[in-house]
C-alpha cells in the first residue's frame, strides 16, 4: 500500500477527516497522531541553506497551507521561524491539505538532519495532528 492510501485510510479510519473521537486524553494529556513523515521538498530553492547552522532535530516548524499555489493546490510550506524552508512533497501532501483545510491544527518538528549532497536527503519532518485541536 503506498504511504499515501495509508494515510488517507488511516485517518478516514479514526475519524479524523470528520474528527469524531480520533484523540482522546489520558491523564490530562493530549496525544499526538503521527500522520506521516516525509523529507523537505525544494530545500535548495528556500532559505534552508541559509538557516541550516541553526537547525536542529527536534526543533518545531510550522506548516503553512498555500491553496492558490498556482504550482500545486495541495501546497503546504514548511517554515522554521521566520524563514520558508520548502514544502510537503507533492506526492504527500494532498491528505494533509484536506485536513488543513477542515480547520484542524498539524504540528511539524525536524527528525533528521544529514550533510548530504542530495538535498531530498539532508531534512526530514514528522508531522502530527494536534491533540489540542479536539474538545
Amino acid at each position: 500500500m503506498h504511504r499515501r492510501t495509508f494515510i488517507h485510510t488511516l485517518i478516514s479510519g479514526l475519524g479524523i477527516l470528520g474528527f469524531q473521537g480520533a484523540m482522546h486524553r489520558t491523564n490530562g494529556i493530549s496525544r499526538k497522531i503521527l500522520l506521516q513523515e516525509s523529507p523537505l521538498a525544494g530545500y535548495q530553492y528556500h532559505r534552508a541553506p541559509g538557516v541550516w547552522p541553526f537547525l536542529r532535530e527536534g526543533e518545531q516548524l510550522r506548516l503553512i497551507r498555500e491553496p492558490h499555489n498556482r504550482h500545486d493546490p495541495n501546497a503546504i510550506a514548511v517554515w522554521f521561524k521566520n524563514d520558508m524552508l520548502g514544502y510537503v512533497p507533492r506526492r504527500e501532501n494532498r491528505t494533509l491539505a484536506q485536513v488543513m483545510d477542515r480547520g484542524e491544527k498539524l504540528k511539524a518538528r525536524i527528525t533528521r538532519l544529514l550533510v548530504e549532497s542530495d538535498p531530498w536527503q539532508r531534512l526530514r519532518f514528522e508531522v502530527f495532528l494536534d491533540g489540542r485541536a479536539i474538545t
